[in-house]
């Protein structure tokens, strides 16, 4: 069904320390693997919370100035379904999971959250973009039409401009409640990551995952 994706290594994951009853499943960017995200996810983990970083998610034509290849964007999106199914199967309502993802991984992310009929938490769009934009017309009626979206974009990033980052905030708020669409820069920040925008992903997911027992 997923092809390379299902075959490729396990996801790397950071595991709860006590009974798991959240997830963040999160997307590396191209070229990457997930290994990196889980350690930075360890350096914030929550005690009840699983993190997950699969591998191995290189969609050809997604970057924010490519022609886009919509059968691989949809393909990878009904993969990263299919791991939430996983979850939801290892005990965790998906309304308990947050998808997120940085470059590519967050355009994918995006992407996902407005097309699946799982109900998520939220999503962490760090340095990213909507990818098939054009398909997205009005509010959508899917499941998460009052998802929480958290986007964090670097103001000095080389690959993926700021101005993709507010132009995709602007757009998602025309596709789900404005009110819970936040859009966070940080000055002289590139196509990377920090230390206070993974303070600030830690507080978005903290506050909706608290911890249920």
């Amino acid at each position: 069904m997923c092809g390379n994706i299902m075959s490729a290594p396990l996801p790397a994951v950071v595991p709860a320390a006590r009974k798991a009853t959240a997830a963040v499943i999160f997307l590396h960017g191209l070229g990457d693997t997930g290994h990196g995200w889980a350690e930075a996810f360890a350096g914030i983990r929550s005690s009840h919370i699983k993190y997950i970083c699969p591998h191995a998610f290189d969609i050809i034509g997604l970057s924010p100035d490519s022609q886009e290849d919509e059968p691989g964007i949809k393909h990878a999106a009904e993969c990263i379904k299919a791991l939430i199914d996983q979850e939801v199967k290892n005990g965790i309502p998906s309304n308990r999971i947050i998808l997120g993802g940085f470059s590519q991984g967050g355009a994918l992310s995006l992407y996902t959250a407005l097309t699946t009929q799982q109900k998520l938490a939220g999503v962490t769009a760090l340095s990213c973009w909507l990818p098939l934009r054009a398909s997205f017309q009005g509010p959508i009626s899917g499941a998460n039409r009052d998802i929480s979206i958290l986007q964090c974009h670097g103001d000095s990033d080389p690959l993926v401009p700021v101005t993709f980052g507010s132009l995709t905030a602007e757009k998602l708020k025309t596709l789900v409640n404005p009110a819970n669409v936040t859009f966070k820069t940080y000055e002289g920040m590139m196509h990377n990551s920090s230390h206070q925008e993974m303070m600030d992903v830690k507080q978005f997911i903290d506050k909706l995952l608290p911890p249920i027992d």
